[in-house]
């Protein structure tokens, strides 16, 4: 016999609404509604279920809610039905009660159904409650346009599948968090794969490669396994041997000057001035060493004249005891150092004698007894044209003197940088300020541990471009292996790497007005985007390098750049970053300290289903936020042996009961440790 539409919807009614909030629901369950197992939606489900669905009937379609939690109440009287006899005495009868958080509405359409994040109109009290069919569950699951990545399915509703959006997913930055041994690495490593093959199978007509860019920073070396079987994967690491590794380098040259202040640790008072203008100085070709006699005296006036120009640019240093007082004995210094001599031409001589001229005129004026030492506009400007005829004159040309960035990514070598330093100290008077600062410059440079990284002037920006970001339509993935670089400089060598991607990024927008979609990884992120206290006198490394992240979290979406952060200590990362995800796949967290900012982080309907992250399996997740319609648990797919990183548990008790086999060689390992190449096991 047919069953009409209200037949059918009575039959799958559970209770009624008893309690209505914006953001919850209580229910008071039938007498005859599943203690267990439903088995009248088709097919035997689990009710109640924590974070199970389902439907309270309203007039756009119907409200759906999320089950947080199930309770019975001892009634002091019966629940009757009808004008049954129940005999003389009455007792109290368990009620049955499930608390619900409102997630969103699912409306019917031609083709099925809708399901839509958010309420436009609440139920009432009294309003019936049902269970939403298979193929409304599903709908609700699958919601979301553009499903084109399968990661996963809900093992909620009857294993539906879990597909994601790649522009929610990677465009407003992702989070995946989860405690060790909870299939934190397995889930990155399968999210880019999942989506490269996707990508493959909807290629558009004519195109034969994937155009992806997927950059991962690896601080332990998990990934190298994973990806193994990409021929067009790029491993870096450090101090290669083999073939299947490239040797990372990140050239000194690109060090900009926070990232050089943060390694020295510089005092912003002390160290700063003299690395901006040693900078400026070796990327303009001044390398202090090897050159003629007049070159020597045109590096000398030009960094002069810079260190003029930038007191003149920043007020008027010169003006007011006891400032005023030291730059005149500066002024007195550096015409000390500039002097005529047989060698110069007779042009040359003559500015000389000019600017001494000046010079003497500037210091009469100024030793009377009780003259100040105060500089006008006027006299500074006059020092500078003077300055520039001896500088014209010893060979340096007009053109030197457009503005030389100190950051950009001109090549030099370190030897030449020390030496700038050095020289600039010495004009700028600043020479006993560097005593703590240079030991650490001249220790990385010899350092044998980083030599190949940081030591290469020869390399070209465009081929380190092509190899670490990507070629012209290719697909492109790399593989940044940071665990043998020494602690002291993995901080700083991942700041050059963000950064560099990042001003890329800005770049080929502003050069092509549009964006480069790229996917910038972090695992272990707590390494990079550590919390730190918000101190002006704070510079170092690793705060250097948890601010250009905080950068990219911030900026990164307008120049395409995705970020992808993977911890097992959220509470230790950086808030800033943290809060610009837009998106989270959350793994079993047991701490407190993170469970809770987990909590304060997402809006508080969302927090039902995060009850279970202590008590999440393994390969489970809970994936919420932009990249999903609504909060879902997912079993992710699982990566063959070959494809998962190299985050494997110890097999302790097999390797002591023999079942399997490790062999020592320490002497191996002493003589790659030492870097003795080549040398026998038995030496």
């Amino acid at each position: 016999m047919a069953t009409t539409h209200i037949e059918y919807l009575a039959s799958l009614r559970i209770g009624t609404v008893e309690y209505v909030s914006p953001d919850r629901i209580e229910v008071l369950l039938d007498i005859e509604s599943p203690d267990s197992v439903a088995l009248n939606t088709g097919t035997p489900r689990n009710f109640p279920r924590i974070n199970g669905y389902v439907m309270i009937a309203v007039d756009l379609g119907f409200v759906v809610g999320q089950v947080s939690w199930i309770t019975i109440q001892r009634s002091p009287y019966p629940k009757r039905r009808g004008f049954q006899d129940f005999g003389l005495i009455d007792l109290p009868f368990p009620l049955r009660k499930i608390e619900l958080q409102p997630v969103g509405t699912l409306r019917s359409i031609e083709t099925g159904y809708k399901f839509k994040r958010g309420l436009e109109s609440f139920p009432s009290v009294g309003d019936i409650v049902i269970l939403p069919t298979d193929e409304q569950l599903r709908s609700i699951v699958e919601s979301g346009d553009n499903r084109r990545v399968y990661i996963g399915n809900s093992p909620l509703v009857g294993n539906a599948k879990v597909m994601i959006d790649p522009n929610r997913l990677f465009g407003r930055h992702l989070a995946v968090l989860g405690n060790t041994g909870s299939g934190k690495s397995c889930s990155v490593a399968g999210l880019i794969r999942w989506s490269i093959e996707s990508a493959r199978e909807k290629l558009a007509d004519g195109k034969e490669t994937v155009n992806s860019r997927f950059i991962v920073l690896d601080p332990n070396g998990e990934y190298s396994k994973a990806f193994a079987d990409k021929s067009n994967a790029n491993i870096y690491t450090v101090n290669v041997e083999g073939n299947a590794e490239k040797q990372l380098e990140v050239p000194l040259w690109f060090w900009n000057t926070d990232e050089w202040c943060g390694f020295t640790k510089a005092s912003p008072k002390t160290h700063r001035t003299t690395i901006v203008h040693a900078l400026k100085s070796v990327r303009s070709g001044n390398v202090f060493e090897g050159q003629t006699k007049e070159r020597e005296l045109a590096n000398y006036v030009r960094t002069i004249i810079d260190a003029i120009k930038v007191n003149k640019a920043s007020g008027n240093p010169w003006k007011g005891f006891p400032i005023s007082k030291s730059f005149h004995q500066s002024v007195e210094k550096w015409a000390s150092g500039i002097t005529r001599a047989q060698e110069y031409s007779e042009e040359l001589n003559e500015a000389i004698q000019a600017f001494q001229d000046l010079f003497e005129t500037l210091k009469n004026d100024r030793s009377a007894q009780y003259a100040h030492y105060d500089y006008k506009r006027e006299e500074i400007d006059n020092l500078i044209v003077k300055l520039k005829e001896v500088y014209i004159k010893s060979g340096g040309r007009e053109e030197e003197f457009l503005p030389t960035d100190e950051d950009s990514p001109i090549p030099f070598t370190g030897e030449n940088f020390v030496r700038s330093i050095e020289a600039n100290a010495e004009i700028l008077r600043t020479t006993d300020h560097i005593v703590t600062l240079m030991p650490r410059i001249k220790t990385l440079l010899t350092d044998v541990r980083v030599r190949k990284v940081i030591d290469n002037n020869t390399l070209q920006l465009s081929d380190w471009l092509d190899d670490y970001i990507g070629t012209n339509n290719e697909e492109s993935l790399t593989i940044i292996d940071l665990s043998l670089l020494p602690s002291d400089v993995t901080g700083i060598i991942t700041a050059v790497i963000a950064r560099m991607i990042l001003e890329t990024q800005q770049r080929y927008l502003k050069l092509n007005k549009q964006c480069l979609p790229t996917v910038l990884v972090m695992e272990e992120a707590h390494y990079f985007v550590k919390r730190y206290n918000d101190d002006a006198e704070n510079t170092g490394p690793t705060i250097q390098c948890c601010k250009i992240f905080e950068k990219i979290a911030r900026e990164g979406r307008k120049f395409g750049l995705g970020l992808v952060l993977s911890s097992q200590r959220p509470s230790e990362l950086s808030p800033t970053v943290l809060s610009q995800c837009n998106s989270f796949l959350l793994h079993r967290i047991s701490n407190d300290k993170d469970q809770e900012l987990i909590h304060r982080l997402l809006p508080d309907n969302m927090r039902g289903i995060l009850r279970e992250m202590p008590s999440l399996p393994s390969q489970y997740a809970v994936l919420l936020g932009w990249a999903s319609e609504l909060p879902v648990m997912v079993k992710m797919r699982t990566l063959r042996e070959e494809q998962r990183p190299q985050s494997n548990d110890p097999d302790y008790w097999d390797v002591w009961t023999g079942a399997k086999e490790r062999e020592i060689d320490w002497s191996n390992i002493a003589n790659e440790w030492q870097n003795k190449k080549g040398e026998s096991a038995n030496n």
